[in-house]
């Protein structure tokens, strides 16, 4: 289906414009604007396959690319796909809308916007692409321009620390998840997702779909900031906060969760896969929402919270997983309805909390610091901020009338569920799952309220605030109304987006079950008085008791020293490594040009003739060999003699001109051999370099008398001997290795194959067309690399006003 292809291509080509048109935009209306209609545009696009999607189709088509190699960009769309495409475009179009008034104009609104559209795009390529190789290729460009999104204040060290450790952490992940993928492609011998969900019986049992399945739960992790991996994204709150909207609410956090929910058709049966994500899911809810409470600015505390958020669906969907192992019976129906919770709750997050980190924008904005210590009483000065504030904050606790209180309660009754399976011995530690859920859902209501309370409640501190509060302009309002319309929205009319949206995704996740109706619970904020309902009320009970007593006990966050934080044992490794590699770099590094030389000669001989004795590759057979004519030897002597020579030479032109004898020698053998092609250009070459370099050596001194010690000369003699020795015993070896076809048999047939009859010039314009369209590809590259520096530098009127 183009539309797809279309949607993934669109923000990469619209990048590539930006650099080309921004100057004559800003002269016609903001950059912003034409940034906006790219996700606008696709959203509209996607939402029109809404409801063939909702009627069980999906969409499915192949460009070949490496065929060879069974390489292809294959775009599928279905419902699980869908999800992400919406919220990547449509929660998008408001982050991109809300820029346009939060950024001021004297950025660099066109570096920040080609930056969000390569993002954007690379999104749309990891949920749309069946193909792993493609997959990944779009998953690693999520990380390249993330991290440009986050340092793009690089005069701030903050932010260019919290680029790079989000950086290594997502690709050292993504690397794992790499070598996954490849494990996964020698088990199933495809690299379609498709194929391998339909052959998974098959590939169960091989001996690397274990480690597979841990590799790319790896990379999941790190993208989606489980534990221990989420200290990246505390850190990454450097970024502007239209990009910790986008990025760390709806789309780049959300990598992992889709790489989990896509592959639960493939492991979602093994017991690995069910400990390790629910597991980790719930401590990272645990521990994120433990943490966003001690939290002082509001950024860190929204980046904890979103870490805990993302524990609780990741949870979900290895509850989900069970499903998997029970086949589609009427009992296990209740163990899919975890996944459901998580799917529903994907949505309300990136609602929820989309609009929260722009609250938290706007009170940055207006009144210049996000230090909950110098806020409180912006509520009558601030009223609609205010009212998104309670509208996140309450939806995020899990309260009605909001759309986090559904996906709340299914998570309540799925980690009560979950305590009754018998796989997996789940039932030895069946309470542990609703107990941390529970526990964690305390500290969530409680964070909830510091949101609320201390920045909008109590008494204005104008003596600690650097700007007098006001309620922010219209434009920037616009994109967390539209989302806090949604949270609402959602809680009265759930089922729309259950069946529309939810459906379909479910029996994405659940091929092999016979119909998603089923699989479909109906949605209702009131199930009665159950189990679920008391654990709410404990939550809000305990809740409000704790952020009473917060003063008393919040003092035991002194006993977790820093000394032993995970955040401190990554900066004690970076700093190992940096300093172990500056050592390692000085003690080869000396600036002695002789040692480098030892080096890349010990190195040689080390590799290529060890490989060649332990393979017993070095054979001899001198009986098919050409006879030497005395021509020959006299021009093998000549050579010997001068290169013996040019080592006691005193003289730069002797050594020179011996130098030249060698090339010329050599020209003389291309023509003993009938290679006159190959003649001519090593005599125009050496004719060149000798006039060259007599040029430039008249001007230097004459050559110092060096008086180095005997040991040094004998080991530069042995160092010699033992490369001429390889070079001459390989190049002897490989004329009489028989066990492998020559190459040049393969150029015989140059005429059928390229249609040429001189073989010489077929292989340097066939065969040899790749490398020379790369060579082309430099060239272009570094004429590109030259007319920006030249013409697109900005003028000085332009960057006086830029300044």
């Amino acid at each position: 289906m183009v539309t797809v292809l279309i949607a993934i291509l669109l923000p990469f080509v619209c990048a590539a414009l930006i650099p080309l048109l921004y100057r004559r935009l800003r002269r016609v209306t903001h950059l912003g604007w034409f940034v906006f209609s790219v996700p606008f545009i696709l959203f509209l696009l996607l939402a029109r396959y809404i409801p063939q999607i909702a009627g069980g189709k999906t969409f499915i088509h192949t460009y070949e690319w490496i065929p060879s190699f069974n390489i292809n960009i294959t775009t599928y769309l279905d419902g699980l796909s869908m999800i992400f495409g919406l919220l990547i475009t449509g929660v998008g179009s408001l982050v991109i809308l809300y820029s346009i008034f939060y950024l001021s104009t004297k950025e660099s609104l066109h570096h920040f916007y080609c930056y969000l559209l390569l993002f954007m795009g690379a999104m749309l390529g990891v949920v749309f692409s069946d193909n792993l190789m493609v997959l990944y290729t779009f998953w690693e460009l999520t990380s390249v321009s993330s991290f440009l999104l986050i340092a793009f204040w690089h005069h701030r060290k903050a932010s260019r620390a919290g680029a790079k450790k989000a950086m290594m952490i997502t690709v050292f992940g993504g690397l794992s998840m790499l070598a996954g993928f490849l494990m996964l492609y020698v088990a199933a011998d495809t690299f379609s997702i498709r194929e391998i969900v339909a052959h998974v019986e098959v590939i169960r049992d091989h001996a690397l779909f274990t480690p597979a399945l841990i590799l790319i739960l790896l990379g999941a992790f790190t993208k989606s900031a489980q534990f221990p991996f989420h200290i990246w994204l505390p850190d990454a709150m450097e970024a502007p906060t239209p990009v910790s909207a986008y990025l760390h609410s709806a789309t780049m956090v959300k990598a992992g969760i889709y790489l989990v929910a896509r592959f639960s058709p493939v492991f979602g049966g093994e017991a690995i896969w069910f400990w390790l994500v629910s597991v980790i899911g719930l401590v990272t809810l645990f521990w994120g929402s433990f943490n966003a409470v001690r939290q002082t600015d509001l950024k860190a505390l929204l980046a904890f919270s979103t870490i805990s958020q993302l524990g609780l669906i990741m949870s979900l969907f290895g509850l989900g997983s069970v499903g998997h192992y029970y086949g589609y019976t009427k009992d296990s129906i209740i163990y899919t309805q975890a996944s459901f919770a998580a799917l529903f709750h994907l949505i309300n997050h990136s609602t929820f909390k989309g609009a929260l980190f722009m609250m938290v924008g706007i009170v940055d904005h207006e009144v210049g610091t996000r230090d909950i210590r110098r806020l409180g009483g912006l509520m009558s000065l601030m009223p609609i901020t205010f009212t998104i504030a309670v509208i996140g904050s309450f939806s995020m606790a899990g309260l009605p009338p909001f759309n986090g209180f559904l996906s709340k309660e299914m998570f309540f009754a799925a980690v009560l569920a979950i305590r009754d399976v018998e796989a997996f011995s789940i039932a030895d530690v069946g309470l542990f799952f609703p107990l941390v859920a529970w526990v964690a859902s305390i500290f969530t209501f409680v964070y909830s309220l510091i949101l609320i309370s201390r920045t909008f409640l109590g008494k204005l501190q104008p003596e600690k605030i650097d700007r007098k509060p006001h309620e922010a302009p219209l434009g920037m309002l616009i994109s967390p109304i539209i989302l806090c319309l949604l949270v609402v929205g959602i809680f009265f009319f759930p089922n729309v987006l259950g069946h529309y949206i939810l459906e379909p995704a479910m029996a994405s996740i659940y091929p092999t079950f016979p119909t998603a109706n089923e699989l479909t619970p109906h949605i209702s904020a009131w199930h009665g008085i159950n189990a679920e309902l008391f654990m709410t009320l404990g939550v809000i009970v305990l809740g409000i008791i704790l952020f009473k007593t917060l003063k008393s006990w919040k003092p035991m966050y002194r006993i977790f020293s820093q000394k032993y934080t995970f955040n401190n044992y990554y900066n004690r490794m970076i700093e190992i490594s940096e300093s172990g590699s500056e050592k390692l770099t000085r003690k080869y590094m000396t600036g002695n040009l002789t040692h480098y030389f030892v080096y890349i000669y010990v190195f040689f001989v080390a590799l290529i003739a060890g490989y060649f004795i332990y393979s017993d590759a070095m054979t001899f057979n001198f009986d098919m060999d050409s006879t030497i004519e005395s021509y020959e030897l006299i021009l093998v002597f000549v050579m010997v003699f001068a290169a013996v020579w040019m080592i006691f030479a005193k003289g730069r032109v002797t050594a020179m001109l011996l130098n030249g004898v060698l090339g010329y020698s050599i020209a003389f053998f291309f023509v003993i051999f009938r290679a006159p092609d190959l003649a001519l250009t090593q005599l125009v070459v050496e004719s060149v370099t000798t006039a060259l370099f007599l040029l430039c050596f008249k001007y230097l001194p004459d050559l110092m008398p060096e008086a180095p010690r005997k040991r040094v000369q004998w080991s530069k003699a042995m160092i010699s001997i033992f490369v001429g020795a390889t070079v001459t015993m390989v190049g002897l070896a490989v004329v009489h290795y028989e066990q492998f076809e020559p190459v040049s048999t393969y150029f015989n047939d140059a005429y059928e194959l390229a249609g040429g009859s001189n073989i010489v010039n077929t292989i340097l314009g066939d065969f040899r067309a790749f490398d020379t369209m790369l060579e082309v590809v430099v060239l272009l590259i570094a004429g590109l690399g030259v007319y920006t520096l030249t013409k697109l530098k900005p003028r000085k009127e332009e960057a006086d006003h830029e300044n």
